[in-house]
């Protein structure tokens, strides 16, 4: 399939090249690169490592307490009648459930947090580059990711990455 969108952006881009006789204007951008090294990108990046290791050490600490409760449940064992046995046992075995639950409810928020950083970086980054096109008289700016080979006279990388830490400071992850 990725060999597939390879092979059809080329023979687009191939086409472009034919139509317009050599005559465009093209550019290329490393968005990987400008969502990762922006300002507004790495303030969110920070951020989400903070609440990932936060969330690691709370739920680290209430696997450790369940760890202890199961052993000293085992340890009890035959000292507790076959009823309350099981009774402790159904119980613990609701707080894991509860665990397990709450630590993927955690881990799926802050993958929803990255999601929107990553779309609102997007949002702000489409009309800076649109901007940078007609005032550089630039026909078209295309993924670095779709380019086997081009010269780093045609990077807008670093220009773009500029003008979108001046636009956008910071995000909004709440």
């Amino acid at each position: 399939m990725k060999i597939y969108k390879i092979i059809l952006a080329s023979f687009l881009l191939f086409n472009l090249f034919l139509s317009n006789s050599f005559s465009s204007e093209i550019y290329f951008i490393d968005t990987k690169k400008i969502l990762n090294q922006s300002k507004a990108g790495k303030g969110a990046q920070d951020i989400l490592k903070k609440q990932l290791t936060d969330e690691t050490k709370k739920f680290d600490k209430q696997l450790e307490d369940l760890k202890k409760e199961e052993k000293d449940l085992i340890s009890q064992k035959k000292l507790l009648s076959s009823e309350e046995y099981k009774k402790k046992l159904n119980a613990l075995r609701k707080k894991n459930i509860s665990y397990q639950k709450n630590r993927q409810l955690a881990a799926n928020e802050i993958f929803k947090k990255k999601q929107k950083a990553r779309k609102e970086l997007n949002k702000a980054l489409k009309p800076i580059i649109e901007k940078y096109m007609l005032e550089n008289n630039i026909d078209i700016v295309i993924e670095k990711k779709s380019i086997v080979v081009a010269k780093s006279e045609i990077d807008l990388t670093d220009k773009i990455l500029k003008l979108l830490d001046k636009e956008l400071k910071s995000i909004n992850l709440k």
